[in-house]
C-alpha cells in the first residue's frame, strides 16, 4: 500500500485523504492548526460538487443538511429590479443530473471529516505545520515547524492560496490583490422577516458592488456577503468590521437590499485574492490541489467545487499506482485538471469585472443582455462548469 502525504486539512485534503484511501493508498494528513474543523461561513456547490461528492461517498451526508434553492436571482442593487433569473428546479436537475445547494461550510466538512476517521488507511495529524520538503527518487519527506519528520512516496499539496508547499515548488510569491473587499455575516433565521426568507440565491449587483445572501444550515441561518470594489491593496483575512462601517460602504443602495443588509451583525471582512493559471501543478512526487493550485475568485462559486473535483481525479488516476510510477501519475492529474481550473479562475475574474460591478450604461447594457436570455440559454451557459460530471474520462471533461 502506498503512502502519500497531504499538506492541508480543509474541504481540499480531506476530500483528497478519502479520495485515495479508497483508490487503495494510505493517507497521512498534516494539518497546522490544532484541530481539524472548519470556519466560515456559506459554501455554493453546483451538480459539478455533488458529482464529486457522491464518487467520494459522502453526497448524502453533505445533502442532509443543504438547502436546495429554487433558482439564481440576478438583481439591480440600485432600482431594486429582477434582471434575470436562473431556475434550479426539476429541469435544471434532469440536466445536469444533481442539483444546486447552498450549504454551511462546516455541513460540507463534517461529512469528509467523519469520512476520513472512519477509514483505516487515514490518519489526521493536528497541530502539524508543514515548514519545508525534500525528495529522492523514491520518496519525500516533510519537515514540519515543531522539528518533526514524515515520510511518504508522495506529497500533495493542499495547503491554500499562501500553501508553503507551492511557494517551494514555484516560488511565485504572495497572491494577486483583486482590490476587493467582502464583508460576512451570518445570522439566525428567525430574525429574518418571514417576507425576505427566499429560497433562492440572490445577487444584487450596484456600481462597483455587490451583495449576495441565502438560507444556509438548514434552514436555520441566513448568510450574508456583500462586496465592494474599492481598491485595496493589503490583504485581510477575517477581521472584525463595525456595522456602520458595512453600511456605509454601500451609498444608493436598494430599499429591499438595504432591507436585508441591516440585518447583519458580527461583521468580518476579507481582502479577496487569487493567482495567474500556471500549467504545473506537479514537481517529481509533489503536486498541488485546490487554492494551493488554483486559487479563484468566490464569484462563480467554484472553488470548493473544484477541489473536490481534484480530490476525485487524483484519486482515481493514481488507483493501482505503484511508487515508481506515481510521477507518471501525478503528472497525468496535472493535465487533467489544468484547463479546466484555469478557465475557471479566468472567468471567476471577469465576472467580478464585467458582470457584478458595472455603472451607468455598461449596467444598462450587462441588464439587456441578461434578461434576454431564455432559460435554455442559461443552462447552455453553464454547462460546461455546472454540467461537469465526466472528471478523468477526458482531458476536458464536459457534460455527457
Amino acid at each position: 500500500m502506498t503512502h502519500i502525504l497531504i499538506a492541508g486539512g480543509g474541504i481540499g485534503g480531506l476530500a483528497t485523504a478519502v479520495s485515495l484511501a479508497r483508490n487503495g493508498h494510505r493517507v497521512t494528513v498534516l494539518e497546522r492548526r490544532d484541530t481539524f474543523a472548519e470556519i466560515g461561513a456559506g459554501i455554493q456547490l453546483g451538480p459539478n460538487a455533488f458529482h464529486a461528492l457522491d464518487r467520494l461517498g459522502v453526497g448524502e451526508g453533505v445533502r442532509e443538511q443543504a438547502v436546495f434553492t429554487d433558482e439564481l436571482c440576478f438583481m439591480d442593487g440600485t432600482t431594486g429590479e429582477k434582471v434575470a433569473g436562473m431556475e434550479l428546479t426539476q429541469a435544471y436537475r434532469d440536466r445536469f443530473g444533481n442539483p444546486y445547494a447552498v450549504v454551511h461550510r462546516g455541513d460540507l466538512y463534517q461529512p469528509l471529516l467523519s469520512a476520513c476517521q472512519g477509514l483505516d488507511a487515514v490518519e489526521l495529524v493536528p497541530d502539524a505545520s508543514v515548514e519545508r520538503y525534500e525528495q529522492s527518487a523514491t520518496g519525500v519527506t516533510v519537515h514540519t515547524t515543531d522539528g518533526r519528520v514524515f515520510h511518504g512516496a508522495a506529497l500533495i499539496g493542499a495547503d491554500g492560496i499562501r500553501s508553503t508547499v507551492r511557494a517551494q515548488m514555484l516560488g511565485d510569491g504572495e497572491p494577486r490583490v483583486s482590490g476587493h473587499t467582502i464583508y460576512r455575516s451570518v445570522i439566525p433565521i428567525e430574525k429574518v422577516p418571514e417576507e425576505l426568507r427566499w429560497n433562492t440565491v440572490t445577487l444584487w449587483a450596484g456600481p462597483k458592488w455587490h451583495f449576495v445572501h441565502y438560507i444556509i444550515g438548514g434552514g436555520r441561518y441566513l448568510n450574508l456577503a456583500v462586496t465592494r470594489d474599492n481598491g485595496a491593496t493589503v490583504p485581510v483575512a477575517g477581521r472584525e468590521a463595525e456595522r456602520d462601517h458595512v453600511l456605509d460602504q454601500f451609498p444608493g443602495i436598494g430599499t429591499t437590499a438595504r432591507r436585508l443588509l441591516e440585518l447583519g451583525e458580527g461583521w468580518r471582512e476579507w481582502v479577496l485574492c487569487d493567482r495567474d493559471p500556471v500549467p504545473a501543478w506537479t514537481e517529481g512526487r509533489v503536486a498541488l490541489l485546490g487554492d494551493a493550485a488554483h486559487p479563484m475568485l468566490q464569484y462563480a462559486a467554484q472553488g470548493a467545487c473544484q477541489a473536490l473535483e481534484d480530490a476525485v481525479v487524483l484519486g482515481e488516476v493514481t488507483e493501482t499506482a505503484r511508487e515508481d510510477d506515481l510521477v507518471q501519475r501525478l503528472e497525468k492529474y496535472n493535465a487533467l485538471r489544468r484547463e479546466r481550473a484555469g478557465r475557471t479562475q479566468l472567468i471567476a475574474r471577469r465576472m467580478g469585472s464585467e458582470l457584478y460591478h458595472p455603472a451607468g450604461e455598461r449596467a444598462k447594457e450587462r441588464n439587456t443582455m441578461l434578461s434576454a436570455l431564455s432559460q435554455r440559454d442559461m443552462y447552455e451557459k453553464v454547462s460546461w462548469l455546472h454540467g461537469d460530471r465526466a472528471f478523468t474520462d477526458s482531458g476536458t471533461g464536459g457534460e455527457r
